[in-house]
């Protein structure tokens, strides 16, 4: 069979992802796990996705005074970053964008999990490392599904991905699109999974 020449082929319907690891987290992640910690020990934690673990308040880590206030920085940073490059791919100059973000700490021990779910009511969702608790296997990584499951499950599927893993490091930031559906397997591992999670919402909002 012959070749068609002239034919054009694309792949649509990409979903946008961005990770950094941060050059300051050796120096940023002991302050912001030790203030974790310390918050935790004193109040229940929230029940969301979370089965066992530690969820905290949402808001903007006042918890964590410094540290927070400069995780929070870089939240912003990656979240403009993602937006610059998104724009670029579709040929418009970046547009000042307004933002709001609300960020939460979790801690994960031997056992504890992450339903999948999604986070609605956002444009970016992203996850930023501070102890990956010795994770072992795939346990304590974010797993990310394909959002549009008929493409894992129906159509080549030996071609595709159904999901991504990102296994734990401390100072790995990873940002995507809140509708993109994730969950995280039983911590494996013997010590103390801290993660933050965030949530960027584009003003107006949608």
């Amino acid at each position: 069979m012959h070749a068609l020449a002239g034919a054009r082929s694309v792949n649509l319907f990409a979903t946008p992802l961005l990770s950094h690891i941060w050059a300051d987290a050796p120096e940023l992640n002991p302050l912001l796990r030790e203030a974790i910690l310390a918050h935790e020990a004193g109040r229940p934690g929230e029940g969301r996705s979370n089965f066992g673990g530690w969820h905290s308040e949402t808001g903007l880590l006042e918890f964590c005074s410094e540290a927070g206030r400069r995780l929070i920085g870089h939240m912003h940073a990656v979240v403009e970053e993602a937006a610059r490059r998104l724009h670029a791919e579709f040929g418009r100059p970046p547009a000042p964008l307004n933002w709001v973000l609300s960020a939460w700490a979790n801690v994960n021990r031997t056992g504890d999990y992450n339903q999948l779910h999604t986070h609605p009511g956002a444009t970016w969702s992203g996850v930023y490392y501070v102890d990956s608790g010795d994770a072992a296997g795939d346990g304590a990584a974010l797993q990310l599904y394909d959002p549009n499951p008929g493409r894992a499950n129906l159509f080549f599927p030996e071609l595709s991905t159904a999901n991504v893993l990102f296994k734990p490091q401390p100072g790995l930031m990873v940002l995507f699109p809140s509708y993109v559906p994730h969950a995280v397997p039983p911590h494996r591992g013997t010590g103390t999974r801290i993660s933050i999670a965030f949530n960027v919402r584009r003003e107006p909002f949608p």
